[in-house]
C-alpha cells in the first residue's frame, strides 16, 4: 500500500532559492474532506490527478495518486471542490542530499512558504539546512483546511 511519510516546516530564510534545482506551479482542491481523509484534484502544469489520503497516523498516512483527464479535473476543480482553489509554486532542490520540496503558496495563502521533505521511513534521519525552520508537522494551523479557514475568516 503507498504510504507518504513526510515532515513539514517553516522556512527561515530566503537561501534555499539558490539551491532550487526545478520548479513546477500547481493548482488543487478538495473535493471532499472528512475525519482527517481527504480526496484532492491537482494540476501540475497541465498534468492533473485525482488523490485520496488517509487519516495520518504519526507522521504516515495511506496515499493513492492516479492521473485523470485534465478536462476531467476542470469540471471536478470548477464544480465539485467547496472550498478555495490553492495556488502554489513547488520549488525542488537538494540539501545535504536529500530532496525538498518548498512550497510558495500565491493568492489566498500569499506569503505563507512551507518546506517538506518524504522519508523512507518515519524514524529516518534528515539534515538540518540553515533556511529550515520550525516543524510544523502535525501542527493544526498549518494544515491548508486551516490556513484557508483563518484567511477567509479575516
Amino acid at each position: 500500500m503507498p504510504k507518504e511519510i513526510e515532515r513539514k516546516f517553516l522556512v527561515a530564510n530566503d537561501l534555499w532559492r539558490a539551491q532550487v534545482l526545478r520548479k513546477v506551479n500547481l493548482r488543487d482542491g478538495l473535493v471532499a474532506v472528512e475525519d482527517g481523509r481527504k480526496v484532492r484534484i491537482r494540476f501540475y502544469d497541465d498534468r492533473a490527478t485525482l488523490t485520496v489520503k488517509g487519516k495520518r497516523i504519526g507522521i504516515s498516512r495511506d496515499e493513492f495518486e492516479y492521473e485523470i483527464p485534465a478536462n476531467d479535473a476542470r469540471i471536478m476543480l470548477e464544480q465539485h471542490c467547496d472550498s478555495a482553489i490553492l495556488e502554489k509554486t513547488r520549488h525542488h532542490l537538494m540539501a545535504d542530499g536529500q530532496e525538498w520540496v518548498v512550497d510558495e503558496y500565491h493568492g489566498l495563502l500569499e506569503g505563507v512558504v512551507l518546506a517538506e521533505i518524504e522519508l523512507p521511513s518515519e524514524d529516518a534521519a534528515i539534515s538540518s539546512p540553515p533556511w529550515l525552520g520550525e516543524e510544523v508537522t502535525g501542527n493544526d494551523d498549518y494544515r491548508k483546511t486551516s490556513m484557508v479557514r483563518a484567511r477567509v475568516a479575516s
